[in-house]
């Protein structure tokens, strides 16, 4: 693999089957999420996604793949893989009952009687400073937090709300099932610029199963609807080229508009929009602690057009 690639999409995805387009059911989801755990793409898979208010379901769907248990049989051991399953827990209860249900299902799963499984970070909407300034204070020092932010407001403070908070980062939600749930490229692309100029890290969500802006179909049914989504090599390009390059946010909105594939290039030790380039390892402190990753109700999608595209 091309070490750019690799820099790129390790840890890149965290699998969101429970919810929209997909929709999955529980017991699908998690057999999904333990397939791909022990299949050859299993680098790029980072976090399973689930809300809060499901956490018991998730223990009880997932309780013979997790590592450390067993079948109902009682003498085969199903799971493949020996490190915990990393969790994501979207907080669709309130803070208070998001994060008891987080030590419960911590506490539960913390020795492999029940199946070795860790929260290892909460995704939440935060609307204005004061509540952002309250969840913040509530929320453990050891949980990682991401902040979906709304786009249709100046949301350079809230950015500057979650500045200066280790583990504390902003949320972008470049799709949907509609075609007016996909934010402009403008709009996005000003969300990327506050959080560098800020030094706040952010991780990304929906509309962004490909990897170059296209066309394309916005859910599964035969008569879905269709607009240009996003690409995930120019968000997360882009906006390692933004960090690095110091790049204003009208350059960072034009490399989210472009949809020639053959823009991007992908090398060893270098990686390129067109003429604006950064080596692998100013690529690397990106992703690690800017872009962190994005999260996708389909894992299978993003790399099989990588593979279209040659790049796996």
């Amino acid at each position: 693999m091309i070490g750019t690639v690799q820099t790129l999409m390790t840890g890149l995805i965290d699998y969101a089957g429970l919810f929209p387009p997909a929709g999955l059911g529980m017991n699908e989801a998690v057999a999904n999420y333990a397939r791909d755990l022990g299949g050859t793409d299993a680098f790029a898979l980072s976090k399973f996604i689930c809300p809060a208010s499901r956490l018991d379901e998730l223990s009880e769907s997932a309780r013979v793949l997790l590592p450390g248990t067993y079948a109902t049989s009682g003498y085969r051991e199903m799971a493949l893989q020996t490190d915990p399953w990393s969790i994501s827990v979207v907080g669709d209860l309130p803070l208070d009952q998001t994060l008891d249900a987080i030590d419960a299902f911590n506490s539960r799963h913390d020795t492999e009687e029940k199946g070795l499984a860790k929260v290892r970070a909460l995704e939440i909407r935060g609307n204005d400073a004061q509540t952002i300034d309250a969840m913040i204070e509530a929320i453990p020092e050891d949980l990682p937090a991401f902040f979906e932010l709304p786009l249709d407001v100046d949301f350079r403070g809230l950015v500057a709300t979650l500045a200066g908070n280790p583990g504390i980062g902003g949320k972008v939600r470049c799709g949907g099932v509609k075609p007016e749930m996909i934010p402009t490229s403008e709009r996005v692309a000003a969300f990327i610029a506050a959080c560098a100029a800020a030094d706040v890290p952010f991780k990304a969500t929906a509309g962004l199963h490909h990897p170059v802006r296209a066309e394309q179909d916005l859910t599964y049914e035969n008569d879905a609807p269709r607009a240009v989504m996003h690409g995930y090599l120019n968000l997360f390009i882009g906006a390692s080229l933004a960090r690095v390059k110091r790049l204003d946010h009208s350059a960072l909105e034009e490399i989210l508009n472009e949809t020639d594939p053959d823009a991007f290039t992908l090398e060893e030790d270098r990686v390129a929009w067109r003429d604006v380039a950064i080596d692998r390892t100013q690529f690397a402190r990106c992703r690690e602690s800017f872009c962190v990753g994005y999260g996708s109700c389909s894992f299978t999608e993003p790399l099989q057009d990588l593979r279209v595209l040659g790049h796996l």
